[in-house]
């Protein structure tokens, strides 16, 4: 289970880059209820997503010849250039390098083999997330790869992460887990790319979850705010219910409501 008791390799951060951060804001907290508070200039206008004065998420603005409007996740380590020399042995690439963030903590993003983006976050003074699982936060994290098994391979190099097969509806579903620990610590997912037609349409790339209290509320909203529901909400027996959404400015997520008989 994702919690906010952060060890190396497990997801302790994650961002949204967006080319209108006020509309962006406006959606999120028109969403799920999230405010703003903005870092200043001293971070570029990098500021954070707040719900009851815990940190859910980051947000920045990005121009459309930066990076498409996306989400981030970031996982932890103890070292950032560590951990990058680790990615590039496995095949892995660097578009943006390690850096400090003033005594925040140290970050890079990197690509998988197959070009799926992922962060590092070194923590220095922000230890990760303060809120996670809980509704409306990061729940649950996915990984849409050409080959799970090419990305089991080199995730594993780089974070040491354990996996487990799960029988599925319709096939096999790959959890992940950090290093050391067993399929109760699992916080994600791997899903080939030809497997999920909602998501095969922009190549390998990873997707946050968040919990809500009630998805179909979640789905009607998104219209309402000009969102788009990709995934009409889904009920999936032992998990729980699900859709897919994206934002006005064209970033994917997705929202879920577990299944409280889910084993």
């Amino acid at each position: 289970m994702l919690t906010t008791r952060y060890v190396d390799g497990s997801p302790n951060w994650l961002d949204l880059a967006t080319p209108d951060l006020d509309a962006a804001v406006s959606f999120y907290s028109g969403l799920f209820g999230w405010q703003f508070q903005s870092g200043g200039p001293e971070v570029g206008g990098y500021g954070l997503f707040q719900l009851d004065g815990k940190s859910v998420a980051g947000a920045m603005t990005v121009t459309p010849d930066q990076a498409p409007p996306s989400w981030t996740v970031y996982f932890q380590t103890q070292d950032t250039d560590a951990t990058v020399r680790a990615a590039e042995q496995a095949g892995g690439s660097t578009p943006y390098k390690p850096m400090d963030v003033l005594d925040l903590g140290r970050m890079a993003v990197l690509a998988d083999r197959a070009g799926a983006l992922f962060g590092l976050w070194q923590p220095g003074r922000n230890k990760g997330l303060d809120l996670a699982t809980e509704d409306f936060s990061l729940n649950w994290i996915e990984l849409y790869a050409p080959d799970v098994d090419e990305a089991k391979e080199f995730y594993r190099s780089v974070f040491g992460w354990g996996t487990f097969d799960v029988p599925f509806p319709g096939g096999i579903y790959t959890t992940v887990n950090p290093a050391g620990t067993g399929a109760d610590d699992m916080f994600g997912g791997m899903v080939t790319l030809r497997d999920d037609p909602a998501e095969s349409d922009i190549g390998a790339h990873w997707m946050p979850y968040f919990h809500v209290p009630d998805v179909d509320a979640i789905a009607d909203r998104t219209r309402e705010l000009k969102g788009a529901v990709r995934l009409e909400p889904t009920s999936l027996p032992g998990v729980g219910r699900i859709a897919k959404i994206t934002d006005p400015q064209g970033a994917r997520f997705a929202v879920i409501k577990g299944d409280p008989n889910q084993t």
